[in-house]
């Protein structure tokens, strides 16, 4: 049953996130069936969030967060889990999270599989995501949709619930498997945790803008909105796209200057842990030249979303992996990707 669990883990991932899918196998073992799991438990999160109605969110929300501690009977209560789910799906939920949730128990059991030293970060992280969002959804219990998050600091704060924290499960995974992070460095890296989490979702954020828009949510702040005679039915109209840009360009600031200390995080990591480092590596430097691909770009409050193109991935992938043991060279690389033009494929 171990095998075939675990087998399902590895075949969803790639189902559910392609970036993931391209990192966490350079991990060593078991540290990449860790974070595997780790990742499949915090996408169910998530997916309650994205494609469930409203109205049974904070329930579920709860089960999950108890569920993940593994509790004695907890078998019985991820198929309870399973079942309410199930029926609660918005029309149109992609199949591979549907297949996902239907798999919780799948999920949880080769959790409880995992070394003891991974159950802790796992349940904490998802604790702290789940009773985040219900907290973020709770003043749209009508079924409502988010439509703008008050101010910045709220906006930093859901970007915690759904990412900062992540950033700091995979920091206290790192640490306990790697004897390579002595105690100066496990500082330094709880330092910057939340923040190489929080880096990479703001410029989720502010490439997928208009998408959310076409989904019915937005992430954006609603105060910088009002700042600039903006309103979530407003943002993406072409009338308005030179103040639509003009709010963009400031919270690129804010993540521009969270991706710069989401590489010091990254560099901390020893050198002879080549795979944790490219773990980290990938999505940074995916996300620093992402977000120089929107900046100022008003194609992002089109239709069609823009995106880097899969030869511009692959040749940050090669650049990452042979510059993977230079600090230099990758500060180099840093600064080379904050100021380049970008290749972009645009999906129409």
């Amino acid at each position: 049953m171990v095998a075939h669990d675990e087998s399902f883990c590895r075949a969803m991932l790639p189902r559910v996130s392609r970036t993931f899918a391209l990192n966490i196998p350079l991990l060593p073992a078991p540290l990449d069936l860790v974070v595997t799991v780790a990742y499949l438990v915090t996408r169910i999160s998530d997916t309650l969030e994205d494609e469930l109605h409203p109205a049974r969110q904070a329930e579920l929300f709860g089960a999950l967060a108890e569920l993940v501690r593994l509790k004695p009977g907890w078998e019985a209560r991820a198929r309870d889990f399973v079942r309410l789910a199930g029926s609660e799906f918005r029309a149109g939920a992609p199949e591979a999270e549907v297949e996902l949730v239907a798999g919780t128990v799948t999920v949880l059991r080769t959790l409880a599989s995992l070394p003891s030293w991974a159950h802790p970060p796992i349940a904490r992280c998802v604790r702290i995501m789940a009773g985040g969002m219900n907290q973020i959804q709770r003043r749209h219990r009508d079924d409502r949709p988010v439509l703008g998050l008050p101010d910045l600091q709220t906006m930093l704060a859901y970007c915690y619930f759904v990412a900062g924290v992540v950033g700091e499960m995979l920091t206290e995974l790192f640490i306990a498997h790697s004897p390579s992070i002595d105690e100066a460095r496990r500082a330094r890296l709880r330092t910057r945790s939340i923040v190489f989490g929080e880096a990479l979702q703001l410029t989720n954020i502010l490439k997928d803008v208009r998408e959310d828009l076409d989904q019915g949510r937005c992430w954006m702040p609603l105060d910088r909105m009002a700042l600039h005679g903006l309103e979530h039915a407003t943002l993406a109209l072409p009338s308005h796209r030179e103040r639509a840009m003009a709010l963009h360009s400031e919270l690129v600031v804010v993540a521009r200057r969270a991706l710069d200390e989401a590489l010091d995080y990254t560099l901390t990591i020893p050198t002879d842990e080549p795979g944790i480092r490219l773990f980290c590596l990938y999505p940074l430097f995916f996300a620093v030249k992402t977000l120089q691909l929107v900046d100022g770009n008003p194609a992002v409050f089109d239709p069609a979303p823009v995106k880097l193109g899969r030869e511009e991935v692959m040749r940050l992938m090669r650049l990452t992996q042979e510059r993977v043991a230079s600090d230099a060279a990758l500060r180099a690389l840093f600064a080379e990707c904050s100021r380049e033009p970008s290749e972009v494929e645009a999906r129409r």
